[in-house]
């Protein structure tokens, strides 16, 4: 059980497991000793989808009570509501992953209505000042927009005596967002209004888990969409573990992708189409020579070395001393070994160079380094100055909770030792026949990878017709490229308006 779920955690996060048994709890603090609140109200116009807006920003906390009364938690989030609005117009929720990072990314990356100018052509964000500028992207044109960070992340955190890891697991977290859901929906009359669920990387496995939460634990909060950017539900999927052979096959396509990218496979072809081709092969050919394992005679052997050369760009010989399994750490420091570069995890697009160009794995992520300072001080900057809201605490963008992180569903041994939050996505699919999915994927993602994305939500009990899939020429953050920001909003937009 340990070792699955510690390669699921690491996937996303800092690697390691929840405690078995909850922490104990405190006496709760007492009500006079909390202060209420911290809001700050602005309003704004602004030009989003060609259309002009006038919205007003509603930035700070809400509290999360016990059945007592006692406040528990601060959720910090970010709404963004047009003037005059009807209570029927849509709303979307949004938050991003980690489990401990920030909806920074999605905030000044994609939706918000400012947003942080970083390259867009995979090179490193350099140093301050960062441009941030008027977003016309941004989603405000089709529905109001509620950036949550949830315990633990941005400025949100647990109140009086309350534990923080009282909301550290992935259906403890799940139910807090569904509380500050509702909790929102009462105070701004929205309760008969569409309603829209969206996540990044992490964030779609909560999305999965919130979801479950709203109408599979309750059922009292029906859904129109969820929006999963960068998907991870199945954690077995991913998990770089001994024997367990999926994880190579799934990683495949984005090998293929990535080698083209960067001139060392599929010349001459476009990369849909050599991701296809190479999605054909890995589900055939090679994940038959996997699973036939020791028994593969040394023709077959042959034959797959050499197409699997050919999809990764990488030596027959490097991948006969691997076994033909190349895991993605290697991959990353391999493909380009000879031009003295590493690729990105995040969006292998990025490249970088190491202490020690002969090691074994990267020194670090080219893909998160070369942005991360950029998004850090413009969520800070823009928090603190338009929307006026004044705080000692430190935004957390990227928390270490991983490591403390229950990811445990419950309900037997099976589902303890098999993450797997997609099948809450097929169930509200068959209870709710209003409900939509939107999968946006980007080609150079090893983070969240889209072939098992696919995977994921192509087994037995999930109504396809009801999932869109759209890909993009970047990686985990597509949205860092200016053309997919573009692409991902009209994507979105048509999606909202399809309802």
């Amino acid at each position: 059980m340990r070792s699955i779920l510690l390669a699921a955690a690491a996937l996303i996060a800092s690697p390691a497991l929840a405690q078995d048994a909850p922490p104990p709890r405190t006496a709760p603090a007492k009500v006079e000793d909390i202060p209420p609140p911290n809001r700050s109200v602005t309003r704004h116009t602004g030009v989003f989808g060609g259309q002009s807006v006038a919205y007003t920003a509603i930035t700070g906390e809400t509290y999360l009570k016990a059945d007592d009364g006692t406040p528990r938690a601060a959720i910090f989030s970010t709404s963004y509501i047009k003037d005059g609005a009807d209570p029927r117009r849509p709303v979307t929720f949004l938050f991003n992953g980690g489990p401990g990072s920030g909806s920074v990314w999605l905030h000044m990356g994609a939706f918000g209505p400012k947003r942080v100018a970083i390259p867009s052509d995979a090179k490193d964000d350099g140093g301050p000042p960062y441009p941030i500028v008027d977003n016309p992207d941004s989603l405000l044109d089709v529905t109001d927009v509620v950036f949550i960070d949830p315990v633990g992340t941005g400025f949100s955190h647990a109140l009086g005596k309350t534990d923080p890891k009282d909301f550290y697991g992935v259906t403890q977290d799940a139910k807090a967002i569904a509380q500050f859901i509702r909790l929102w929906l009462n105070e701004h009359g929205r309760w008969n209004a569409p309603k829209y669920l969206g996540g990044e990387s992490y964030g779609t496995t909560r999305s999965a888990a919130v979801l479950n939460q709203l109408e599979g634990t309750y059922n009292d909060v029906s859904l129109n969409g969820v929006i999963l950017i960068s998907t991870v539900l199945d954690f077995a999927a991913g998990a770089d573990t001994p024997g367990n052979e999926i994880t190579y096959i799934l990683n495949l396509p984005s090998m293929a992708a990535t080698a083209r990218f960067h001139d060392k496979a599929g010349a001459g072809t476009q990369t849909a189409a050599f991701v296809d081709e190479a999605r054909r092969w890995a589900t055939g050919p090679y994940a038959a020579a996997l699973l036939k394992g020791n028994a593969l005679s040394p023709e077959e052997r042959a034959t797959v070395r050499r197409d699997l050369a050919r999809y990764t760009g990488l030596s027959e010989t490097y991948l006969e001393q691997a076994d033909l399994r190349v895991t993605p750490g290697r991959f990353y420091k391999e493909l380009l070994r000879d031009r003295g570069l590493t690729v990105g995890r995040l969006d292998s697009r990025y490249t970088g160079r190491d202490f020690d160009n002969a090691g074994e794995t990267p020194d670090n992520d080219p893909s998160f380094y070369g942005i991360d300072g950029g998004y850090t001080a413009a969520i800070n900057a823009y928090v603190r100055g338009d929307l006026r809201y004044s705080t000692d605490r430190s935004y957390v963008t990227i928390g270490s909770l991983g490591g403390q992180w229950d990811w445990r569903l419950g309900g037997g041994r099976d589902n303890d030792v098999y993450m797997n939050v997609a099948p809450y996505i097929g169930k509200a699919l068959r209870e709710n026949s209003g409900l939509r999915i939107f999968v946006g994927q980007g080609w150079y993602d090893f983070a969240t990878p889209f072939f098992a994305a696919e995977y994921a939500l192509s087994r037995t009990g999930y109504d396809r017709s009801r999932i869109q899939f759209s890909y993009y020429d970047a990686g985990h953050m597509m949205y860092v490229r200016d053309e997919d920001r573009a692409k991902l909003t009209r994507d979105i937009r048509a999606f909202i308006r399809a309802r």
